[in-house]
């Protein structure tokens, strides 16, 4: 008799096993950096941020808070300063109007990239 409270473990043989080991090293990565993580929406900022950064766009912080689908600006506002405090991000005021700020990728941000970058290298050559 099966016991129909157990749940059941299904094999999927075409699951894509470079994204697997991408995780899984994404996984390695989190516990080997003690401290607190970011959350899915600090990481979609961020994402934005550096993003932008790298196209040698500026972002302002009024920019961000505006992004409705990420969040309300409450939130939005509570994630920069989260991510300022953390070190991965930096205001960095606007010389003609002081009361606009753009935010700046850090060199921790560039690192997390790095060690993102790294893992999806080390997948693809094992692929």
């Amino acid at each position: 008799m099966v016991n129909e409270c157990r749940p059941r473990i299904a094999y999927y043989p075409y699951m894509p096993n470079a994204y697997i080991r991408f995780l899984n090293l994404i996984d390695a990565l989190d516990r080997m950096n003690p401290g607190r993580k970011l959350d899915a929406t600090e990481e979609q900022l961020l994402n934005r941020i550096t993003l932008a950064g790298a196209k040698g766009a500026k972002l302002l912080v009024g920019d961000l808070i505006s992004l409705s689908e990420l969040g309300s600006q409450a939130t939005l506002h509570g994630r920069i300063k989260n991510l300022v405090v953390m070190g991965y991000i930096k205001l960095v005021e606007d010389k003609k109007d002081g009361r606009k700020k753009f935010v700046m990728p850090t060199a921790k941000a560039i690192k997390h990239y790095e060690q993102l970058s790294a893992c999806i290298e080390k997948v693809l050559k094992e692929t």
